[in-house]
């Protein structure tokens, strides 16, 4: 791959897990990325932004993350640079983000999820990607506006 960038990503597919760029990620380099709502698109010209949030909306929750250090071009030919990047997991929506996305982060509720998922096996993690429980969570929000009103 020399002289080819890496394609910016955020987002890692669950059903593209085993990528040469991100597999080893999820045996030793899984993270946790807190959050108290989070966005999906829908539409263009402007896309109209649906937030979702826990259905107490005080209530943290953390994305399922991965990550891992990287050494090369960030543009195509560009100089070579060594950071760490890392990316969400994403799985088929539950029904609440269904209705605006055909999918949605990994994830995570409560203290136990949490360190199973930065503590456990490889299983554990595999067994944690899953669409969250759609009864735990409401859409907040909907608009032009790509901020959090909330927030």
């Amino acid at each position: 791959m020399q002289g080819k960038a890496p394609k910016r990503v955020t987002n890692t597919r669950d059903d593209k897990m085993d990528s040469r760029f991100w597999s080893a990620s999820l045996r030793e380099r899984r993270c946790l990325v807190p959050v108290s709502s989070f966005s999906e698109p829908r539409g263009k010209g402007p896309a109209i932004w649906h937030w979702f949030a826990l259905n107490d909306e005080r209530d943290l929750f953390s994305f399922a993350g991965i990550w891992r250090s990287y050494k090369g071009p960030i543009k195509k030919d560009g100089e070579t640079v060594e950071t760490d990047t890392f990316s969400f997991i994403t799985t088929t929506a539950n029904d609440v983000v269904a209705k605006v996305h055909p999918r949605m982060p990994v994830l995570l509720a409560g203290q136990e999820a949490c360190d199973r998922w930065i503590d456990g096996t490889e299983a554990d993690a595999k067994d944690l990607i899953k669409p969250f429980p759609a009864d735990q969570m409401k859409l907040v929000q909907s608009g032009k506006e790509k901020a959090d009103l909330a927030a």
